[in-house]
């Protein structure tokens, strides 16, 4: 009986083993750092001026929602695209922070996306974008007290640090980009084409648990 049992328990474990053998370090993704974080992440390093990165928000949005209890989704943006000066940039990383504290924040996400790369606006000021939020029904007064708050700039700076120290190992060369653990990056051009975004969200999940 216990050999019965013993059999069905390795039948049920085959298809996970041979699912995480398919993935090869080095190919499906990096080890960008030898040290993992200390409780498991997902960091997604994005810009709103990148265009790839607003396509793929839906899928991010459902790999969020499809990671383990007590897993983390972080979303980092970047200040190095050539669209706006770096100093702008960080004002829209810190929008995006004040965004993150409100009920309205996959809203304001969309906004600040749309605001960017549709409506062409160069949202360079505090001013600017408390009006953005305004008129995506923030209060203006509420926004500028989260915007100059030391928690919002703290995790503002974080992000940077974040971006930094990956940009400087090489780990970051451009965005959209996942990184596991702060460890490991998804190549996403090594995954299956016939199954894009379903073999994304396996390695992801597979990354999560790896040591």
């Amino acid at each position: 009986m216990k050999k019965f049992f013993t059999m069905i328990l390795v039948a049920f474990m085959l298809p996970f083993t041979a699912q995480a053998a398919d993935y090869v370090a080095g190919k499906h993704y990096t080890i960008v750092n030898d040290k993992a974080s200390a409780k498991p992440e997902v960091r997604e390093y994005f810009s709103f001026y990148c265009p790839h990165c607003l396509s793929f928000e839906p899928f991010m949005k459902d790999l969020a929602k499809s990671l383990p209890n007590g897993v983390p989704f972080e979303k980092n943006h970047v200040d190095f695209l050539r669209a706006a000066s770096p100093q702008v940039q960080f004002g829209i990383t810190k929008a995006l922070v004040v965004a993150e504290q409100l009920p309205e924040k996959e809203q304001l996400v969309m906004a600040l996306f749309d605001a960017v790369q549709k409506q062409r606006k160069p949202l360079a000021s505090q001013a600017e974008l408390r009006k953005l939020f305004e008129l995506n029904g923030i209060d203006g007064d509420k926004f500028d007290k989260l915007y100059k708050s030391f928690g919002v700039n703290s995790k503002a700076k974080q992000m940077k640090k974040f971006q930094d120290a990956m940009t400087k190992n090489g780990a970051l060369k451009g965005v959209p980009a996942i990184i596991v653990n702060n460890k490991y990056r998804v190549n996403p051009q090594e995954l299956d084409k016939k199954d894009f975004l379903g073999d994304y969200k396996k390695l992801v999940h597979y990354l999560v648990n790896l040591k």
